[in-house]
């Protein structure tokens, strides 16, 4: 009888990427690490399924025990599970299976303070992703930095694999008559990774001597899952209308531009953006108005919650191609 070596024992565990908007920028809930070079990571427990019926009750006690924060809207993205996420020689130990969830809520200060108490904050999630941010038009760094780098790449692939990335650069970047597509977050992460131009690939042996990485690295392959989210919540946007959980109860067109803006990464007319809203009927006034903008008074609305029975898919279809 073939005797097969012992396989590593395999264990289930939670990331969230939660997800808030904090002084009209998109915020994602980190765990600082001990030490200067500690990485920030995304909240992370271990399913215990003797304590817990379900990952989503337990991912809830697991972020609320690290960070004192409870989440509200919550939905599963994918199954991370390749071999070396979490970094551990020869595959050594235990294998990390983790399942992402995508959660969403609001920032308030006594919130903050409990988060800092915890060892958690909220960081702009363009520190880790900055060439996703356009609402300032084209980021600089797309041209000067990532596109020579994976070009470069691209022709050492071709010359050593008989392969053509190129066709994935201009669709990942919006090349020649491509458009940006502000959804294919993951694919764009995902290039640079393999290019060796992302610093989590510097543990594979995939980075490039002499390369500046774009972007703060995370923890383990926590910046993909975060990749994953962002481009998840992009598309949902469109059909559903989970940019409300986001946004509190009474709002201006303004702030509800701004956080619409935030999460896609693109600017948006103000008048187009005004009647889309107006088309999508998804916002109703409420009768009041502030004066907080300095200006003059803006009208309040909220969000318009019979759309739900009226429409199977309501959402904002911003930058629909």
């Amino acid at each position: 009888m073939t005797e097969h070596p012992a396989r590593p024992p395999v264990e289930i565990g939670l990331n969230a990427a939660v997800v808030a908007i904090s002084e009209r920028n998109p915020c994602i809930l980190a765990i600082g690490g001990d030490g200067a070079r500690a990485r920030d990571a995304l909240p992370f427990g271990p399913f215990d399924p003797q304590q817990h019926r379900t990952f989503e009750t337990s991912l809830r006690a697991s972020v609320e025990a690290q960070t004192a924060l409870k989440l509200g809207y919550i939905e599963q993205l994918y199954t991370f599970g390749d071999r070396g996420r979490q970094k551990l020689p020869d595959e050594a130990g235990t294998h990390m299976v983790s399942v992402g969830y995508l959660a969403l809520t609001r920032t308030d200060a006594e919130a903050n303070e409990q988060l800092a108490e915890a060892g958690a904050a909220w960081r702009d999630w363009y520190t880790y992703l900055p060439w996703e941010d356009w609402r300032q038009g084209r980021p600089a760094l797309i041209d000067q930095l990532i596109l020579p780098a994976l070009k470069a790449w691209a022709a050492e692939v071709v010359q050593a694999e008989r392969t053509t990335p190129r066709t994935r650069i201009r669709l990942a970047f919006g090349l020649d008559d491509f458009p940006w597509d502000e959804e294919r977050v993951l694919e764009r992460y995902e290039l640079l990774y393999e290019a060796g131009l992302a610093e989590e690939a510097v543990t594979d042996g995939r980075a490039r001597p002499g390369q500046v990485s774009p972007g703060v690295a995370m923890r383990h392959d926590h910046r993909r899952i975060l990749a994953t989210a962002m481009a998840r919540l992009r598309g949902k946007l469109k059909y559903r209308p989970v940019i409300f959980e986001l946004m509190a109860p009474e709002f201006t067109l303004t702030e509800l531009q701004a956080t619409v803006e935030a999460i896609s990464g693109r600017h948006l007319h103000k008048q187009n953006f005004r009647r889309l809203v107006e088309g999508a009927e998804l916002v109703e006034p409420t009768g009041s108005s502030t004066s907080a903008t300095g200006g003059r008074p803006a009208a309040l609305f909220r969000f318009r919650r019979r759309i739900l029975e009226e429409r199977p898919a309501p959402g904002l279809k911003v930058g629909m191609r």
